[in-house]
């Protein structure tokens, strides 16, 4: 029976039940190291960052013809006992009995070899990336932060609802949606008017991949009172940053009875939580993220994790970066929408640790957010974090059905698209509250790595949607 690198690198029995086991591993190989009278072999499975030592001597069958067959690439599969190492790095390692080639690689075609590549060029071999230690080591702790997120919203008893991928509301007003059809592009069905036809379509209207689960997700809060979503969301946006992407995947939680202060809770423990979870549970992998991708990462993941999160007013952070003496690229007013570079200043430079951003003009945040009392903000919150900026955008939501018809008149909405979310208002209406946090910005800034492309296994954005 196989046996996984990982239970052999983390292995939970004492060292002396395993040395003298006979097992089988299987895995690519990464190196080979032909020695006068044996050979080292370290193959890898992707359970772990680092690799497992295999021994081969001559005594092996079909030594000779064999080894010069061990290419990195190669998958085989390795049979024989557990050993201790002498080596540092490891406790144990096999003195192979057997090896098997279970699928050859070629060499001179093989395109990772041993020497580092650029990210970019890595991406345009995504089916080959994963093998990287970098790539291995994202998907890994992305796993983790997946697992992490179910077990938060499940401790606190939240239920997890699966919203519609495919929907005919537009959550943020934004107009940067996939439209999804079945009408001939070339040829569609026009009325008198020579508008398109689209009750000859599949849904019979307009319909788009979805933007965001919050709308459908306070249908299922104002009944069963907190429940979460966990699943992709689309922007045609046609932005070309190293922090967005036209599919990436959405964490958004939804809670009755709940008002600002409550939602801003939820989501500091929440970010707490994660990275309490990976620094437990994927050592390892942080380890390497800290000393190859972003030095003093762990430090920084340390510090968020300690320190209690700052409060902010969006007026008071505007007031604080008119007075910080920066030139930023982007001009600050009160009233403009906050830029990365703002973000960033505010929560390494300025308070030095994280921040939530509150209250925000009401022209710049969506429709359904709860106007404040002085009718130029909404109950809105950013949570800001070093090195990304805003990684979770959320609010209390308008519970009131006069005024949030009228914020949806301001913005030209039709009310008879959203029917079904005003009626909420009418029937048991209750304050609530929720965020979206976008988990690839999660990944990345657990991670330390640059590009929000990299902590994705398929990356989608403008003019490519290869893989």
């Amino acid at each position: 029976m196989r046996v996984k690198i990982c239970d052999l690198k983390q292995h939970k029995k004492p060292l002396e039940e395993l040395v003298g086991k006979t097992i089988t591993i299987k895995g690519w190989v990464r190196t080979v190291r032909n020695q006068k009278t044996f050979s080292f072999i370290e193959i890898n499975d992707g359970s772990t960052l680092t690799n497992f030592q295999i021994i081969a001597e001559p005594t092996l069958p079909h030594y000779d013809t064999l080894l010069p067959t061990l290419s990195t690439g190669t998958a085989i599969s390795a049979t024989g006992q557990l050993v201790e190492s002498p080596g540092k790095n490891q406790a144990l390692e096999m003195k192979a009995t057997s090896i098997e080639v279970i699928g050859k690689c070629d060499t001179e075609e093989y395109p990772l070899q041993k020497k580092r590549h650029t990210f970019e060029f890595l991406r345009s071999i995504a089916h080959l990336r994963p093998r990287t230690n970098t790539l291995g080591a994202v998907t890994r702790v992305r796993n983790a932060l997946a697992y992490a997120t179910h077990s938060f919203f499940q401790e606190r008893n939240f239920v997890y609802i699966h919203t519609p991928i495919i929907t005919g509301a537009d959550c943020e007003g934004a107009g940067a949606m996939f439209r999804v059809t079945t009408l001939d592009v070339e040829k569609p069905p026009r009325k008198e008017d020579g508008t398109v036809d689209y009750s000859q379509d599949f849904f019979a209207k307009p319909t788009f991949l979805t933007v965001s689960g919050q709308l459908n997700g306070e249908i299922y809060a104002c009944a069963l009172s907190d429940i979460y979503t966990f699943g992709p969301t689309f922007r045609a946006e046609n932005s070309n940053t190293s922090r967005h992407l036209a599919e990436f995947w959405m964490i958004e939680p939804e809670m009755a009875f709940a008002d600002l202060d409550d939602n801003m809770e939820c989501a500091e423990a929440y970010i707490k939580y994660l990275i309490n979870y990976v620094l437990k549970n994927c050592q390892e992998d942080m380890f390497f993220f800290d000393k190859y991708i972003s030095n003093g990462l762990l430090e920084r993941l340390e510090l968020v994790r300690n320190a209690p999160f700052e409060k902010a007013t969006y007026t008071y952070a505007v007031r604080i970066l008119e007075k910080s003496g920066k030139q930023f690229q982007y001009p600050v007013k009160w009233g403009a929408d906050l830029q990365t570079e703002h973000e960033r200043y505010l929560t390494e430079e300025y308070f030095g640790k994280p921040v939530i951003i509150t209250d925000y003009p009401k022209d710049i945040k969506a429709f359904y957010m709860r106007m404040n009392e002085d009718n130029k903000t909404v109950r809105a919150m950013d949570v800001l974090v070093p090195k990304v900026g805003e990684i979770i955008g959320g609010s209390q939501r308008e519970e009131r059905l006069p005024q949030i018809q009228e914020r949806m008149r301001e913005l030209k909405l039709k009310e008879e698209d959203y029917w079904w979310y005003l009626e909420l208002r009418k029937f048991g209406s209750v304050p609530h509250s929720g965020f979206g946090a976008g988990f690839e910005r999660l990944v990345q800034f657990i991670t330390g790595m640059e590009n929000i492309r990299d902590v994705i296994p398929f990356p989608r954005y403008p003019g490519n949607a290869e893989f």
